[in-house]
């Protein structure tokens, strides 16, 4: 059974720093595409950032220049760098990825979600 924990939120001040962690858990072969993705109060969850088992990433505009992510694959870790935070940045956090197990000789892919984490900015 594959999990994804994320951790590392909190509550800052506008124009400090955090660091999330997303680590996967269980039988995992592979990472593939991971990323994060946000929901504020009221509002739909949203893309944030996210990074292919390449490296290759992609941001929101909201975020570009303030955030990035990356990863440890030997970890099975997932990391975003929060900087430059605004209080528009509010939200329960998510971790998203796409894992790839065995069930025997079978292999298989399928898309996790962790639990969230909350970002508190405000003065």
């Amino acid at each position: 059974q594959v999990q994804l924990v994320e951790s590392g939120g909190g509550l800052v001040q506008p124009g400090e720093s955090l660091r999330l962690s997303c680590v996967a858990t269980g039988s995992i072969f592979s990472m593939n595409t991971m990323g994060w993705y946000r929901q504020a109060p009221g509002k739909q969850r949203e893309l944030v950032a996210t990074i292919t088992s390449g490296g290759r990433t992609n941001y929101a505009d909201s975020v570009k220049g303030r955030f990035a992510i990356s990863r440890d694959d030997a970890k099975n870790t997932m990391y975003l760098q929060m900087n430059s935070l605004k209080p528009e940045d509010t939200a329960v956090y998510y971790c998203n990825g796409d894992v790839g197990t065995y069930s025997g000789t079978y292999y298989y892919s399928r898309d996790y979600w962790g639990q969230g984490t909350q970002v508190t900015v405000s003065s």
